[in-house]
């Protein structure tokens, strides 16, 4: 993996300058840089917490759900793992084939409708992050290749929010488990 040092993404950090002397002003962005290393480290710790927090969840507890029409505690690690395998098929890369995942979305679509028993769920979990994690160490040198996924978009901005939709899983699962009284791993 080649070692990105360079700016290669930026988020836009506002800051609202109303609390300087001479009273309020309005709002300034100011770019700042995110490395293509940083979004790996992120990656690597968000698999790290989701799948110990999968493991910690009791069995009995995988189909608890905090009401009707909405994911069950399983559901939410299995569409996860859907999207890890999904989102580097659109950007060229061939999840395996016993996924069954494509760039197709009726097949994203198809994988997380699956059943999975609690120890297939959480194989596929830890695969598709690894999955996930050596797409995109092998995307650094074409961050900045362009791609239509409804709308012109780059390869590393599929990563960012890649890494924003796992959070909001990660915020999900954690008070998924909270309500079941089960205590993150790395809480403790």
């Amino acid at each position: 993996m080649r070692s990105s040092r360079s700016p290669i993404l930026f988020a836009l950090l506002t800051i609202a300058s109303g609390c300087q002397s001479g009273g309020a002003g309005p709002e300034q962005a100011q770019e700042v840089a995110v490395q293509h290393d940083d979004l790996i480290r992120v990656t690597r710790t968000l698999h790290e917490k989701l799948t110990a927090l999968a493991a910690e969840m009791p069995v009995d507890d995988l189909d608890w759900r905090p009401m009707e029409g909405v994911r069950s505690v399983s559901e939410v690690y299995i569409h996860i793992a859907a999207d890890n395998w999904y989102v580097p098929a659109l950007l060229g890369w061939d999840a395996p084939l016993e996924t069954g995942v494509t760039n197709a979305a009726e097949t994203f679509r198809a994988y997380q409708a699956r059943d999975m028993p609690a120890e297939e769920m959480l194989v596929a979990l830890d695969a598709s992050f690894e999955f996930l994690l050596r797409a995109m160490e092998e995307s650094a040198t074409e961050l900045d290749r362009v791609v239509e996924l409804g709308r012109p978009t780059t390869v590393g901005a599929v990563w960012v929010e890649a890494v924003v939709h796992l959070h909001e899983h990660l915020g999900q699962s954690i008070a998924y488990a909270r309500v079941n009284e089960v205590v993150p791993p790395w809480s403790r």
